[in-house]
């Protein structure tokens, strides 16, 4: 044994002074590594990068978010020249610290910072989203950044008092021939009958904004290419006329304007609209309308009366009602083409003789209809309850109608009222493909079973 010991004693110490030798080596390489590094970075006064055309770089530049840009533009000589051009400039909250956006702080220095070092070369993109900071620049910064090639304009001056008059001016026709994207809120927004036309314009959103409904018609009338319109909350607007000479206008979206009284649509192509509010609605061409959203009181029985004569090819329809007071009627006309209904009754206003039931009438009016969400949070304690006095009566039934297409139902605000009840019995009997029946039985502010700080479902809502 100890001449084995003896032995294997050369050995390990062979292999120790080895070891050590390739540890030394592996300390002198990358010692050597970072010497060359800081040599190469030394000769060039910035960062190591390859050797690529400009325009190159500047195409890579302008795919980083912003903030990811402004901090390469910091360790790079290359990328701070493009940083000047940078096309994609964005000011809101999540590109500034969040307590320093919402307290003021120095955001309206930074933003003369940026844009005092800025070209105004090459803006694609212009968000300025300024709710709670000082903007007594804001003119300089427009006149800067919305240049002629400009393609999206954002301009949020959220205030509760609207008093910013958007320059006009700037709208050169430099700018109309390249922007496509406009939206403006909070602001006065006044364009002159002499303005020319907008000829790649094909989306404006305008949200609390004081324009009238002519200043804005007039606006349409110069947009030849316009696709999309929302107007939220501008309530100068009385009368909404959409020219016929927009022959590529699909989509509308009207909500909040509440001196609205009338939208008159010419155009041909309308196939998206979504409104709120009572206006009337005088619409030239209903044919191509695939999507439609309205919310109102009444709107249920509305719909089921005048839809499917004035609008037959609708896929997509979204009713919300918070003051429905007339049953749903049952009457002959369809919804041949209809596969996506939601209906929203979620209103403690409700009438406690409304009957759920009546809303047989439009899935017997649908033999296409996939999906059905029915909303009914309102108040459980106005209905009649299958669980009181009146449990020994029994449920009404109709004639059987096998919905052939009907597939996933939901119902948000489940309860014991028994015409809904009714409904959900009339619905599993006759939908022959059905797939998922969801009972939802929560209002939206109850904690549910899969939210983890709860131990414990709340029971369902029992009437009696």
């Amino acid at each position: 044994m100890k001449k084995e010991e003896a032995s294997s004693t050369p050995t390990m110490g062979l292999q120790r002074l080895l070891s050590i030798q390739r540890n030394q080596q592996r300390r002198r390489r990358k010692i050597l590594a970072r010497n060359e590094s800081a040599a190469s970075a030394n000769k060039q006064k910035g960062c190591s990068i390859p050797d690529l055309p400009e325009d190159i770089w500047r195409h890579i530049h302008s795919l980083m978010p912003m903030r990811d840009a402004a901090r390469t533009a910091c360790l790079s000589h290359s990328f701070l020249c493009s940083w000047r051009c940078y096309p994609n400039l964005t000011f809101n909250k999540y590109v500034f610290r969040p307590k320093a956006f919402t307290y003021g702080g120095d955001i309206s220095h930074r933003i003369d910072s940026i844009l005092g070092n800025h070209s105004g070369i090459g803006v694609k993109t212009l968000k300025l989203e300024l709710s709670g900071t000082a903007y007594h620049n804001l003119d300089n910064w427009l006149q800067v950044a919305v240049t002629p090639g400009i393609e999206e304009l954002t301009l949020m001056v959220c205030r509760l008092e609207i008093t910013y008059n958007f320059p006009c001016a700037l709208l050169s026709d430099g700018v109309r021939n390249s922007i496509r994207y406009l939206e403006l809120g909070f602001c006065i927004f006044r364009p002159a009958t002499e303005l020319g036309p907008f000829r790649r314009l094909t989306k404006l959103h305008l949200q609390y904004v004081r324009i009238t409904g002519d200043e804005l018609e007039c606006l349409l009338s110069n947009s030849l290419a316009l696709e999309q319109l929302a107007l939220i909350h501008c309530d100068h607007i009385i009368c909404l006329r959409i020219p016929c000479v927009l022959q590529r206008f699909s989509c509308l979206r009207v909500h909040g304007c509440v001196r609205l009284k009338l939208i008159e649509s010419k155009v041909p192509n309308l196939s998206t609209l979504d409104l709120s509010g009572k206006a009337e609605l005088l619409l030239g061409e209903t044919l191509q309308m695939k999507n439609l959203s309205m919310r109102h009181p009444n709107v249920v029985c509305y719909a089921r009366s005048e839809l499917p004569s004035s609008m037959p090819n609708i896929d997509t329809l979204a009713l919300s009602s918070y003051d429905e007071v007339v049953n749903t009627p049952m009457l002959p006309t369809k919804f041949l083409y209809l596969k996506h209904l939601t209906i929203c009754l979620s209103s403690g206003t409700f009438s406690p003789s409304y009957d759920y039931f009546s809303l047989v009438s439009f899935l017997d009016a649908s033999p296409s209809l996939e999906t059905l969400n029915l909303d009914v949070t309102n108040d459980p304690m106005k209905h009649e309850s299958i669980l009181g006095h009146s449990s020994k009566s029994h449920l009404r039934q109709m004639a059987e109608d096998h919905h052939c297409h009907l597939k996933n139902v939901e119902i948000t605000g489940f309860s014991s009222a028994k015409s809904l009840v009714e409904l959900t019995c009339y619905i599993l009997k006759n939908s022959v493909s059905l797939e998922c029946l969801t009972l939802d039985t929560l209002y939206p502010y109850d904690f549910r079973c899969s939210d983890e700080r709860f131990e414990r479902c709340r029971t369902m809502r029992i009437v009696f």
